[in-house]
């Protein structure tokens, strides 16, 4: 299968169930970061800072969908990611855990300001 072309484009791979709950952290994610660009990288979805750098990420699989920020954006708040399987950068969330939104809420926020503040790349 070919590599997705746009966000919409790999959303449509999914089946109704895992399309709603990406579309649920999409629109988070609209929220959270104004003024950012989604666009495919690597053939997943990802927020783009108007600096041409990425900031986040999210991945759909069998089991369960993931949102990728960097390390540092991840470690700063392990204490409340005990239940989402964190990886690397990323928070791993089940089909059936519920999607945390106030936390990724302020992940993405943090991200932002990691970057603009920080100068903090993407891994």
């Amino acid at each position: 299968m070919a590599r997705a072309q746009s966000v919409d484009e790999y959303l449509d791979r999914f089946d109704p169930v895992v399309r709603q709950r990406l579309e649920t952290v999409r629109e988070l994610a609209r929220e959270a970061a104004p003024g950012t660009t989604e666009a495919v990288k690597w053939g997943e979805p990802a927020w783009i800072h108007a600096s041409g750098t990425i900031l986040f990420m999210l991945g759909g699989y069998a089991k369960h969908i993931s949102v990728v920020f960097t390390p540092s954006t991840r470690e700063a708040f392990d204490a409340e990611l005990g239940d989402f399987n964190p990886g690397k950068g990323s928070v791993k969330i089940g089909h059936t855990q519920d999607i945390p939104e106030d936390l990724l809420r302020r992940m993405i926020v943090h991200r932002i300001s990691e970057y603009e503040r920080d100068g903090v790349n993407w891994m």
